[in-house]
């Protein structure tokens, strides 16, 4: 049966997909879910809609993703926080806190959920925070940890 996914199915295909599927999985599986709808001409012409809208929105998440690490790459976020003599912080910078130094420093916004890091930063001193934006595009985010 031909069908057009109106989501993304693991290990089947992504949403506007047109595929053929056995009979049973489409009638039982992803028609029934709402996952898929048969594949008619008019239904087809509405997929290949999905399919150039959804390449135009990733195109335009890609540029504006780009732009932001164009723009964050040479910079150095400082961030303010209470410390000990030693340098270990009272608590720690966490992903929320990167991203509202960067804001507060930038004319760019990032999602804390973007921000790839294993623990919470607890010393002063520069740390490189990983960073991963809508369309592959990662980069290396500088962070001072400064005493404040």
């Amino acid at each position: 049966m031909n069908v057009v996914l109106r989501a993304d199915v693991d290990g089947v295909g992504k949403k506007g997909d047109m595929l053929q599927v056995a009979d049973g999985f489409a009638r039982n599986y992803l028609i029934p879910k709402g996952r898929a709808i048969q594949a008619t001409p008019g239904v087809q012409a509405q997929a290949a809609a999905m399919r150039r809208s959804a390449a135009a929105r990733e195109a335009r998440q890609r540029e504006e993703a780009e732009r932001v690490a164009r723009t964050l790459v040479p910079m150095v976020i400082r961030i303010p926080a209470k410390a000990g003599a030693e340098g270990r912080l009272f608590g720690s910078v966490s992903p929320a806190d990167i991203a509202e130094a960067v804001s507060n420093q930038s004319d760019a916004v990032l999602d804390k959920r973007s921000l790839q890091i294993e623990e919470p930063i607890r010393s002063l001193g520069a740390h490189e925070v990983g960073v991963k934006l809508a369309g592959a595009v990662e980069f290396v985010l500088n962070v001072e940890v400064v005493k404040g």
